[in-house]
C-alpha cells in the first residue's frame, strides 16, 4: 500500500468510497451522496491552501482518503485544522485509515498546525474513534443528537491531537490559509 496526494484522476474513486459513507454510515451528516465532479472540487478547495488530502492505494486502486480542512473560518482558528477519513468497506480493518490519516498528521506537523481536531459522526463509531485514539487523539466531549440521520439522532464526538508543542508556547509563521 501506498500513500500520495489525491489528484484529479481519484475522484470516482473518492466519490464511491464517500457515497457508501454518506447511505449506509454515520461518519458524514450528508445524505446525498456528492457526485465524482464535486468531490474533486471539494479536493482542490483543500489543496489549494496548501492543506494535505492523501489516497491510500494498492495495486492501482484507491482503497482511503483522508485530509486536513480549516476547523473554523475565524482568523483565530488558523493554527487548527479538522481531520477526515474514510475508507472503502472492502478495506476496512486492513490498516487503511491509519496510513492514510498518520500521513496527513505528518503534513500537518510540517505546517506548523498546533491542533488537529476530528469530529466523528456517531459515538458508536468504534472504528473512527478508535482509529484516532490509537494516532494520540483525546476526547473531549461528545455532542448529544445533534443530527438526525437514517431515522435516528446522532451524536458527535470531539477528539484533539496537539501537534507541535500544542499550546506549550506561542506558535511561529503565519498559520494556514483560512480563505
Amino acid at each position: 500500500m501506498i500513500v500520495r496526494a489525491a489528484t484529479s484522476e481519484d475522484a470516482d474513486a473518492l466519490a464511491a468510497i464517500y457515497r457508501h459513507a454518506v447511505l449506509h454510515g454515520f461518519g458524514t451528516f450528508e445524505e446525498v451522496a456528492p457526485p465524482a465532479a464535486e468531490m474533486d472540487a471539494r479536493r482542490r478547495a483543500v489543496v489549494e491552501r496548501g492543506l494535505p488530502y492523501l489516497v491510500a492505494e494498492e495495486a492501482g486502486r484507491v482503497l482511503g482518503f483522508a485530509y486536513a480542512a480549516p476547523f473554523r473560518l475565524r482568523g483565530a482558528y488558523r493554527y487548527t485544522l479538522e481531520d477526515s477519513v474514510y475508507v472503502a468497506p472492502e478495506a476496512v480493518g486492513r490498516g487503511v485509515g491509519k496510513a492514510v490519516l498518520s500521513a496527513v498528521i505528518a503534513a500537518c506537523e510540517a505546517l506548523g498546525v498546533r491542533q488537529l481536531m476530528a469530529v466523528i459522526g456517531d459515538s458508536g463509531n468504534a472504528a473512527s474513534i478508535g482509529l484516532h485514539r490509537a494516532l494520540g487523539f483525546e476526547q473531549t466531549g461528545v455532542g448529544r443528537s445533534v443530527g438526525y440521520k437514517h431515522g435516528r439522532w446522532v451524536d458527535i464526538v470531539h477528539m484533539q491531537r496537539p501537534l507541535n508543542g500544542g499550546d506549550t508556547r506561542s506558535p511561529e509563521g503565519p498559520g494556514v490559509r483560512l480563505v
